[in-house]
């Protein structure tokens, strides 16, 4: 039950961070602009996160992206607990506005968005992006989730500090951030 009500959150953690806040405030953080979509796609590794409450078991976690033809992305989040178990949840983001590709909505495939379709979505704003695609600010625009996300399971300490700063910049409250737990530490946690 506890593995289900972990799943259940993790679909639900995107999809609530942003609801209550329009895309066109204007004391919203700035986005990254213009997204390349198609260089964005693969794995991404999450390297800190904001607390939530739905992914409160989490030591790791992971987002796969790939294009459709439809021009919508699709989405596999996986959480990998101290027991070393992987859960899963999988769904699909498109952009809030046609042509604008830094603000998506992100809809996870449930029994609760099968039961009211559109309802459920959250907001995902690609805060920054570097010129390589390999790190990237994600966060919500009323800054109560932000995700510190790169290709590799970790960075070097000069990088990390220069996302840090990026996020404090925007508002984000680093000093609450939830790091990865390594991989040794996972084994050694079972």
């Amino acid at each position: 039950m506890r593995h289900l009500s972990l799943l259940l959150g993790l679909c639900l953690s995107l999809l609530l961070g942003g609801c209550a806040t329009g895309s066109h405030d204007p004391l919203a953080p700035k986005t990254a602009g213009a997204v390349d979509l198609k260089r964005y796609q693969g794995k991404w590794f999450e390297l800190a996160r904001l607390p939530m409450y739905f992914q409160r078991d989490c030591a790791q976690s992971e987002a796969h992206y790939n294009a459709r033809p439809d021009g919508s992305i699709g989405v596999l989040n996986r959480c990998r607990m101290l027991d070393g178990q992987w859960i899963r949840a999988e769904g699909s983001a498109t952009p809030q506005e046609a042509g604008h590709t830094d603000k998506l909505w992100v809809e996870f495939d449930n029994w609760f968005t099968r039961l009211a379709p559109g309802v459920a979505k959250g907001e995902y704003w690609v805060l920054y992006v570097d010129s390589r695609y390999q790190t990237a600010l994600v966060g919500s625009p009323d800054r109560k989730y932000l995700w510190i996300l790169s290709r590799t399971p970790s960075l070097p300490a000069w990088e990390r500090e220069s996302l840090l700063a990026r996020a404090r910049q925007q508002g984000y409250d680093t000093n609450r951030l939830i790091w990865r737990v390594a991989d040794r530490d996972i084994a050694a946690a079972h």
